[in-house]
């Protein structure tokens, strides 16, 4: 058969470039190839109308394995599985947990809470979480920055009395002073030391995300997909260089840290930005000098956003949210939430939220993209996306790191 294969092959030549090149010439007909073909990115580099397989010659990522670092391929070996998240408000603890439970029985395997700051308490999350098997839901949390380290103690008192396997429990406390330094202007430096104790909260739960980096916000205000990769980087070694300075081993520090990215409408550029992020940020951590390379794996909740989407007609923003969802998935994020499509001028409806976890249920039960490790490896194009995007971020992640780290752009208001 493989000869029979081969032989095949051999009756068919592969056009040269040149080739490829005096065709279109034809069929453009006069017409510009430069303005016509190329593809020129807002990310400062262009990108051309065809690549070829000695396009990729000397790509380290090329000879990558999924699983293994840099983890370009995604970190997961088996499957392409990814927590189908939706994000609650809990006005009432009890409500809200009605409100979890019955959704959770819909296909939602993640769950997001965010918890009024004043009414923190043990009774509250005892309420909010009565009924969930922390084993078999992905769990995170957030609240007013100024109380994360308080929550993060009522969080783990109740694993501790309801989880019977430590290591099993997956989720995140969203400790991040620098979003709301960047979205409101507020000076929150001083909280910044708190990470460890937020962090040491959740000690006997090993895959339980403490800190977050709220790229989203970046996404969401029209950055640029290599400027929210680039200052997402930036953010996550700020917070990483300050928790190892406050004595916390770097594994410690770098698997306590998640990635929140929102997710725009330029497809290709989407699933090149998560795949170039996990390779920089492996490469980031690495330089730490971790004991085991599986620190150096990135943690990613991918959000689609909020930017793109219009008050005029909202059925259009289901075709942008499931395109946006779909490059993420291909990408390999490990947790996505589809905003519905009546966010933008209403709380959203019950209807809205069911057709947002159908959206991701979709992509899992109909295209089965759940089951395909990295299906964006060997393109040509895509990995030669996924370098030059990375090239770009890494730029401003140098620049960032040379002008003082993100904490002094922050507060400089250059980020903003």
């Amino acid at each position: 058969m493989a000869d029979s294969k081969e032989k095949l092959f051999g009756d068919f030549a592969a056009p040269s470039r040149q080739q490829w090149l005096d065709k279109i010439e034809i069929d453009l007909k006069g017409a510009d190839f430069q303005k016509k073909m190329v593809w020129r990115t807002n990310e400062g580099f262009s990108m051309q109308p065809f690549y070829q397989r000695q396009d990729l010659d000397g790509l380290a990522i090329v000879d990558a394995l999924p699983g293994e670092f840099p983890y370009v391929r995604g970190n997961k070996k088996a499957d392409n599985e990814w927590f189908v998240r939706q994000d609650i408000r809990c006005a009432c603890p009890n409500e809200a947990n009605a409100k979890a439970l019955d959704i959770l029985n819909k296909g939602v395997t993640g769950l997001g809470f965010r918890i009024p700051a004043k009414e923190l308490s043990q009774a509250y999350i005892d309420a909010l979480l009565e009924g969930i098997v922390p084993e078999c839901v992905e769990l995170n949390f957030s609240t007013c920055q100024g109380h994360t380290a308080e929550m993060a103690a009522l969080v783990a008192n109740w694993l501790d009395r309801h989880a019977s396997d430590k290591a099993a429990v997956r989720g995140s406390v969203a400790f991040d002073p620098l979003a709301k330094m960047i979205a409101k202007g507020k000076d929150t430096e001083r909280m910044m030391a708190n990470a460890p104790a937020v962090c040491a909260a959740l000690k006997d739960y090993p895959a339980m995300r403490a800190v977050c980096v709220s790229a989203d916000l970046l996404c969401n205000s029209g950055a640029y997909v290599y400027q929210e990769l680039g200052y997402a980087l930036a953010w996550g070694q700020e917070y990483l260089h300050q928790m190892v300075e406050a004595g916390m081993t770097v594994d410690e520090a770098a698997s306590r840290i998640k990635f929140c990215f929102g997710i725009s409408g330029v497809y290709f550029m989407e699933i090149a930005k998560f795949r170039a992020a996990r390779l920089l940020w492996a490469d980031i951590v690495k330089q730490y000098e971790p004991q085991s390379l599986e620190a150096c794996k990135m943690n990613v909740l991918a959000t689609t956003t909020s930017y793109n989407m219009t008050l005029f007609d909202s059925h259009v923003n289901l075709l942008r949210t499931q395109t946006e969802a779909m490059s993420a998935a291909l990408a390999g994020v490990d947790s996505i939430v589809v905003t519905p499509y009546d966010a933008p001028y209403e709380q959203p409806t019950d209807f809205a939220e069911r057709i947002a976890r159908n959206q991701q249920l979709l992509l899992k039960e109909e295209c089965h993209f759940d089951k395909i490790v990295d299906a964006a490896g060997g393109s040509y194009f895509l990995e030669k996306l996924t370098v030059a995007l990375a090239a770009e971020a890494w730029k401003l992640f140098l620049a960032v790191e040379a002008d003082g780290g993100m904490l002094a752009q922050a507060k400089a208001g250059t980020v903003q």
